[in-house]
């Protein structure tokens, strides 16, 4: 778990992303939270059936996924994760999303400084990079406010990296 002033990070487990699938009431069962209603979002949940089965094959990928909880609401309202833990390199991949309600308060990047400064402290990872589409801007500052480096650009996606040090 990853707490900062207003939010924490819990690991988003197999059994929470099936319950995600079967709805809201379900979700907030096994999980013990409130869920926003936009969440999961879209292009998460339809990422949720492959993470299941990866999960199911690789359980110690599990602990780099997590889903973000709002404190004083008890609310599940984003996620955030490293896609699946360090390559051979030290390298780890940070991904996001925050529903619309709580998008522009800060908290992609209250949590993205959290979690690059607990992914560098992990045994073998020594740089994490990200993405985002060009046209994203709310993605562009939060990576920017945590931190990261414009590394390169291909087409429209902007890729970011930050080390330990930087």
């Amino acid at each position: 778990m990853i707490t900062t002033d207003r939010l924490k990070l819990i690991t988003f487990t197999v059994d929470m992303m099936c319950a995600s699938l079967q709805g809201k009431e379900a979700f907030e069962k096994i999980s013990n939270y409130y869920v926003d209603d936009e969440y999961p979002m879209e292009d998460y949940k339809q990422l949720l059936p492959y993470k299941i089965d990866r999960f199911q094959q690789f359980p110690e990928e599990m602990e780099w996924e997590g889903i973000i909880i709002h404190r004083d609401s008890q609310t599940i309202m984003g996620d955030m994760g490293f896609k699946g833990g360090p390559n051979s390199e030290g390298v780890m991949d940070l991904g996001y999303s925050i529903v619309t309600s709580y998008q522009g308060k800060g908290y992609a990047t209250e949590m993205a400084k959290a979690m690059v400064e607990w992914g560098l402290r992990q045994p073998r990872v020594n740089r994490i990079t990200a993405s985002c589409d060009e046209s994203n801007l709310p993605s562009i500052r939060v990576l920017e406010k945590a931190g990261f480096k414009r590394v390169g650009k291909e087409e429209q996606e902007i890729y970011w990296s930050i080390a330990g040090g930087d």
